[in-house]
């Protein structure tokens, strides 16, 4: 397997991980098997690729997932920078070391959006940051799993 497209991920069944990939943490969602919704998991701090790649399949094989739905982070014009660059290649350097299924999504806003429905929970600010990353990779994966369903 490789980077999938939309039509080879609806081909798949089970349940996904959604990665909210910061560069210091990895956020994670799991989808439940019947992909109607996101669940936040964990948060990863990153300290290096071999650790992180270890936890990340760790959790993969958990849920016996059937990919991983990376966010992508894409600029508000729709071009692409260094991070979405970043995240293009963890995903590559991930398959390298097992050949798993990884579809990109578009990940604009997801924290903005998490951060403030955790303001408008009125969380703490140290129940925020614990959370955010974890919350966010749900926001990303809840809105592939609404994609899926709507086609």
């Amino acid at each position: 397997m490789s980077l999938i497209d939309l039509e080879e991920l609806k081909k798949t069944t089970g349940s996904l991980i959604g990665v909210d990939p910061g560069t210091k943490t990895l956020g994670i969602a799991s989808s439940d098997i019947t992909r109607l919704i996101a669940t936040p998991f964990t948060t990863i701090k990153r300290t290096k690729f071999s650790l992180d790649a270890e936890k990340l399949f760790s959790i993969y094989d958990q849920y016996k997932a059937s990919a991983i739905i990376m966010g992508l982070p894409i600029n508000m014009n729709g071009s692409y920078g260094p991070r979405s660059q970043s995240v293009k290649d963890f995903c590559s350097n991930l398959i390298r070391v097992r050949n798993i299924p990884i579809f990109l999504w578009d990940e604009r806003l997801s924290t903005l959006a998490v951060k403030r429905g955790m303001i408008d929970a009125d969380l703490s600010r140290e129940k925020q940051k614990k959370n955010v990353d974890k919350l966010a990779a749900a926001y990303i994966l809840q809105g592939l799993l609404d994609r899926l369903r709507a086609n």
